[in-house]
């Protein structure tokens, strides 16, 4: 190494006196400092700042090149007035650089844009991550909502909106109006950054809360036990009912221990209820809801409440070949058999009585076991006055006249006025006969007399079903009794009752008799 090298090395480690030097001298010093180079600026590039400067039309700030850099006040608009006042000399924030160099020579950057492309990002990190965010509705066009999230516009189809009815186009912009300022969970399920495109999703993001939160519920259920939940939707077939974000399904057969033609007629949207888990399927993620089994099971208590004689009130719910059936209270229906719906001979229940006519009747035979109930209306319109009023009070006699005018009115139209019903004829030394209700009988005398007639009505069922099968009439009775086991089974909610199945069984029998 020569002096000259030696010299040189002295040189560059040597400080530098910045007091010794001149102007140039300095300016030299400080560009050739590595310490002190400058950011090479291109369009697109995300760079934190310094403010240095806050003017109402513009703000300067440090990001590092050999200019300030420069943010027009239509590039933060997006701020809002509150945040602008808090802008100071100091702070640091993003900015995204929309030029290089202007004619000044300062870069042009962006805080809009950089809030835009570090929201881009973000929302790319999401759809991704297949998560679920919240945004505000700001606003909605002709096909859906407008959302904003951090300074990026997203749109939300209106079909992707589960609060968005259909129907007529002014309804649905009425409910498109409506959620402006509401925040909604959303799923990212479209997003092209060059395009500007971002397409999200209500209703996905819901169904999707809704299965995290029915598989959790369905962890913690247990069978037999009873919550609170709301009816969200009914349909021909049953009811769902919400228990807590998870939706279970009331079946018909199980709203009410009456027979129910349709969910509406007891249930509507929106509607709180009790329902008892009657079961759960995890590989399914079902469960099975019961409202009815929520209240004491009727006829429980058919026996600490009715008697055989007893004057009761009942609603005719159906009509079979040989008798009419009546509620007389909810989940309690007994049969008024063809022979007991008037003193002439009927052939079809329909001849004299319709479905959901109120009926005065008495009870002539129980059978809680069996849930069975024999009902009489012949026997309840021949009652005394007397006894009528002390179960029902004064309105009843009114209310009797006019139900045996419209029997009269119904039996003359069909050309039955005057036909009596024969006598069942028994086998020779049976005795079998009928105990009839003298009018002017006592309370009393009228119980026993029922439970005469139900001690017959037993009998005569026990040789009908003892009777060999050798008349015509055997295969007609076949065919009906097929008939009712296909199409009447128990817990079908368009059949018949196990109880209106037995009753269908023993009125043929007892048809099929008096025919003999």
């Amino acid at each position: 190494m020569d002096g000259t090298d030696v010299q040189e090395q002295d040189a560059q480690n040597t400080p530098v006196n910045l007091d010794e030097l001149d102007g140039a001298a300095l300016m030299e010093a400080f560009l050739s400092d590595p310490s002190h180079g400058y950011k090479t600026l291109k369009y697109g590039d995300v760079l934190e700042g310094t403010i240095m400067h806050v003017d109402r039309d513009e703000l300067l700030v440090d990001i590092g090149s050999k200019a300030e850099g420069i943010v027009p006040s239509k590039e933060y608009s997006s701020l809002t007035s509150e945040e602008k006042e808090q802008l100071e000399v100091g702070d640091t924030l993003l900015v995204f650089v929309v030029q290089a160099e202007n004619n000044e020579g300062h870069p042009v950057v962006s805080i809009d844009r950089a809030k835009q492309e570090k929201s881009w990002r973000k929302l790319q990190e999401i759809h991704e991550a297949n998560d679920i965010i919240e945004a505000e509705v700001v606003n909605y066009n002709k096909g859906g909502l407008l959302v904003n999230l951090d300074g990026v516009r997203g749109f939300v189809p209106a079909s992707q909106v589960s609060e968005i009815r259909g129907g007529d186009e002014s309804s649905k912009q009425a409910d498109m109006a409506r959620l402006i300022g509401t925040k909604l969970p959303l799923k990212v399920i479209e997003i092209n950054r060059h395009r500007n495109r971002l397409i999200l999703s209500e209703r996905q993001a819901v169904q999707e809360r809704r299965d995290a939160m029915k598989e959790n519920l369905i962890q913690e259920l247990t069978e037999g036990e009873v919550r609170t939940g709301t009816v969200s939707s009914i349909c021909d077939f049953g009811a769902f009912v919400d228990i807590g974000g998870a939706d279970g399904l009331v079946h018909l057969s199980e709203l009410s221990w009456s027979r129910v033609r349709h969910p509406n007629e007891l249930l509507k949207i929106g509607q709180e209820v009790q329902v008892y888990v009657l079961g759960i399927n995890p590989n399914e993620k079902k469960i099975a809801l019961s409202i009815k089994r929520t209240q004491a099971e009727p006829w429980s208590r058919v026996e600490n409440s009715y008697e055989v004689g007893q004057l009761v009130k009942g609603t005719v719910t159906q009509l079979a070949n040989f008798g009419a059936f009546a509620r007389i209270e909810d989940g309690i229906e007994g049969l008024i058999h063809v022979s007991e719906l008037a003193d002439e001979r009927i052939q079809h229940p329909k001849q004299v009585v319709q479905e959901g006519q109120d009926l005065i009747l008495r009870i002539i035979r129980i059978d809680p076991q069996r849930r069975r109930m024999g009902l009489s209306l012949r026997r309840a319109l021949d009652t005394p006055d007397a006894d009528l009023i002390e179960v029902f009070g004064e309105g009843i006699i009114e209310e009797r006249n006019e139900l045996q005018q419209k029997l009269h009115d119904a039996l003359e139209a069909e050309g039955l006025l005057g036909t009596r019903q024969d006598e069942p004829e028994g086998e020779e030394g049976d005795g079998d006969a009928v105990a009839e209700v003298n009018p002017d009988a006592t309370e009393v005398d009228i119980k026993e007399a029922g439970e005469a007639q139900v001690a017959a009505f037993e009998e005569r069922a026990a040789r009908a079903e003892k009777a060999p099968a050798k008349r015509q009439s055997r295969s007609r009775k076949k065919t009906d009794e097929e008939t009712v086991d296909t199409n009447q089974t128990f817990g079908d909610e368009s059949g018949m009752s196990a109880m209106e199945l037995a009753f269908a069984k023993l009125g043929a029998d007892l048809l099929e008799e008096d025919e003999e």
